[in-house]
């Protein structure tokens, strides 16, 4: 098991990471299908981590619950997550949908609390408060852009009579990531890191195997361009193997509220990202979300002193 400093960087790693690459893969969701985009994704990423697959002989057989929660794992935190978001966007905006990510955190600590039974100190509930207000701020400082990177339409091009349904999905977006975090936390007690990433990632490319099979069929290839396959590769290691490793590697060290918090890194990446490569500047706004955010993670890993375990009871 890491020790904590190293569980906090491999967490603080992985979320700065996703920002990263969602900045950096804007022009894949144009240049390809959202279905393909998806199953060409799992498709790299698995072929990347296939030794990853094989199961380690001090690891005990998994039983039906596991079996069932890498399953959940992977149709909740990838399948589901891109769906709602994707769809949840189209029908609001960016902008609501940055808003309503901010809930990620407090989702995560809320969850943890009740299926995992993790007793959540105060300060870790200030640190969800601080993370929530800091994603917020991103989304309401820089309109057209979400806590994930996404971008929306020209304003008023979503049909306004199907908001609430929007909403609704954006909802959902954050309940599954959520999950996916919780979930994360109680296969860490099982399995390894590197077996999770593998075996979520081949769920991920079953479950998008039928529609990117169909996609592929129709989709005329020759028109992308050879630098979008370079950036596929890079989101396809990045997001299928890389920061699903780092996080729950970061988890089995890390209670899940705790680690919940370090999602607010996400809209903080991207954000830096678009002003040191993409050519974007910062609004002072921005900058105070930027100390909110920083703020949060500092309140949530500095070491508490001068106080001792109790025992249970």
């Amino acid at each position: 098991m890491p020790s904590r400093p190293v569980a906090y960087l491999c967490l603080a790693l992985s979320m700065t990471l996703v920002g990263s690459y969602v900045a950096l893969s804007k022009p894949l969701s144009l240049a390809l299908p959202l279905f393909l985009l998806a199953w060409l994704r799992f498709g790299i990423g698995g072929l990347g981590m296939l030794p990853w697959l094989r199961k380690p002989a001090t690891e005990p057989p998994m039983t039906p619950q596991v079996k069932r929660l890498v399953f959940l794992e992977s149709f909740l935190g990838n399948f589901l997550f891109t769906l709602c978001m994707i769809s949840g966007v189209g029908l609001t905006s960016a902008v609501t949908a940055g808003v309503t990510m901010a809930g990620i955190p407090a989702a995560v600590a809320v969850m943890s609390w009740f299926f995992l039974k993790e007793q959540v100190p105060r300060r870790t509930w200030a640190a969800v408060v601080l993370a929530v207000a800091g994603i917020a701020l991103f989304a309401v400082a820089q309109p057209g852009s979400g806590a994930h990177g996404g971008t929306s339409g020209a304003e008023g091009a979503h049909p306004q009579g199907l908001a609430w349904l929007g909403q609704l999905l954006l909802i959902g977006a954050v309940l599954c990531e959520a999950a996916y975090s919780v979930i994360g936390k109680k296969l860490t007690g099982t399995l390894g890191p590197r077996r999770i990433t593998a075996l979520i990632n081949l769920w991920g490319f079953v479950l998008a195997t039928p529609m990117g099979v169909y996609t592929a069929l129709q989709f005329d290839f020759t028109a992308v361009r050879p630098g979008m396959w370079l950036l596929l590769v890079f989101y396809a290691l990045a997001a299928s193997v890389w920061t699903v490793w780092l996080w729950m590697t970061g988890l089995k060290a890390v209670p899940a509220a705790q680690g919940g918090v370090f999602t607010v890194l996400l809209p903080v990446s991207a954000a830096l990202v678009g002003v040191l490569v993409l050519g974007e500047r910062f609004t002072p706004l921005q900058l105070l979300a930027f100390g909110i955010a920083i703020a949060s993670v500092v309140l949530a890993t500095l070491p508490v002193r001068g106080l001792r375990a109790r025992p249970p009871g």
